[in-house]
């Protein structure tokens, strides 16, 4: 796995990214399976889509976690925030998809939502962009 070094500042930007990406991301798939049925009412997919859902985003933020946390001060993993990147890129368009197709059958409120959540995940591959390239 390759990392990239740089100044401890540098790496401190990146390194919160993914941590707050990791923490929006846990704390949205523990309220999905907490809450599958009020959150499935509300949004429109059905329960047991919203529990899978929330699982992955449970694994999925304990990964980032990691991924922020991992080495030193002055590395960080450009493989794995690349991939992280990536899955945060298919997320985004996946939800705008889902939402322009109807295949959810998402309620206003679920679409909204959708859309909101589709424009959040993209800032957050955006900002882990820029942080690779200011470790260079």
């Amino acid at each position: 796995m390759s990392t990239v070094t740089a100044t401890t500042g540098r790496a401190r930007f990146l390194r919160l990214v993914l941590a707050l990406d990791a923490a929006v991301t846990g704390v949205n798939g523990l309220v999905y399976v907490a809450a599958t049925a009020a959150v499935s009412a509300l949004l429109g997919p059905g329960a047991g889509l919203l529990r899978g859902i929330g699982a992955f985003l449970i694994v999925y933020g304990a990964a980032v976690a990691l991924l922020a946390t991992r080495g030193d001060d002055r590395t960080v993993s450009e493989a794995g925030t690349r991939a992280v990147i990536g899955l945060n890129i298919t997320w985004a368009v996946g939800s705008v998809a889902a939402v322009a197709t109807g295949l959810l059958e998402f309620t206003t409120m679920g679409a909204v939502w959708a859309i909101a959540q589709a424009l959040v995940v993209a800032t957050f591959a955006g900002l882990q962009i820029m942080g690779l390239r200011r470790l260079r």
